[in-house]
């Protein structure tokens, strides 16, 4: 399970807001947030076992970042890595449309996803689990986890009305420290409070205990949990906040990076 919302176009200061949580299993190797030495332009974590990311954004500010699906289909062995799809559109260059247009008729390759793909003009969300493979959003708020855009799930939709709180606050100014903006938006994202059990339809069923413990937005167990959490900041300058927590399996810190970019700025490798 993953979690995030996101905001396009619906902040005075920021052109893309995104709050999120990834979960993954704590055996899987993952790098910490940085400068890709293979691919300089990409600011992202790593997947250490398939190379790719769930996450990333480039120098050009053009972001991405996609949850995996939980659907009923198993998953096929040859199946490419989900992870390669980000970094693939980043290094492209292309506009969103363009590479899911490429993408589209390969894409039932690929075990179940969903992937927000956002430049300065547009954001796109495609997955190959939706009736319609792709769509322009609208300038607006939008929260997503394993299942399809907006889909209800009751910690999401909890996270959702706290991030739509903290969108109608004052609004941060040039003045206003990265904590002070940040530090609400994370309170929202580790929030363990377990949900009543609850599948929507078309969910893959699971064992009961494991409905339990997915039930909160953020996740502690000891072999699958939370990871880490995610703010990426866009400004319609050019500016650029991202910040990363990450935690152990008990949802004990382990670490953080961040980077508070001017326009134009970008970070070493």
């Amino acid at each position: 399970m993953c979690l995030l919302v996101m905001a396009w176009r619906a902040h005075p200061r920021y052109r893309l807001i995104v709050a999120a949580n990834r979960d993954e299993y704590h055996a899987r190797p993952t790098a910490p947030m940085a400068v890709w030495h293979d691919s300089p332009d990409i600011l992202a974590g790593r997947d250490l076992s398939a190379q790719g990311t769930w996450l990333a954004v480039d120098r050009r500010r053009r972001f991405g970042i996609i949850t995996n699906f939980r659907d009923v289909q198993a998953r096929r062995p040859e199946a490419p890595s989900r992870g390669g799809l980000i970094p693939g559109w980043l290094r492209q260059g292309v506009a969103p449309a363009v590479y899911l247009a490429q993408l589209e008729a390969g894409a039932q390759r690929y075990a179940g996803f969903n992937l927000l793909l956002n430049d300065a003009d547009s954001l796109y969300y495609a997955s190959n689990r939706a009736p319609e493979f792709c769509k322009a959003l609208s300038p607006g708020v939008y929260g997503l986890s394993n299942l399809l855009l907006d889909t209800p799930w009751p910690k999401l939709t909890r996270v959702r009305e706290k991030f739509q709180q903290w969108l109608a606050s004052p609004p941060a100014t040039a003045a206003t420290s990265p904590e002070a903006t940040s530090e609400p938006l994370f309170d929202m994202l580790a929030d363990r409070t377990r949900s009543l059990p609850d599948v929507p339809p078309g969910a893959r069923p699971l064992p009961a205990e494991w409905v339990e413990v997915l039930s909160s937005p953020f996740v502690v167990h000891p072999t699958f949990g939370t990871r880490c959490s995610t703010l990426v900041l866009l400004g319609y300058d050019g500016s650029l906040l991202v910040q990363e927590r990450r935690f152990d399996p008990g949802g004990a810190a382990l670490g953080q990076s961040g980077w508070m970019l001017a326009p134009g700025e970008w970070p070493d490798p």
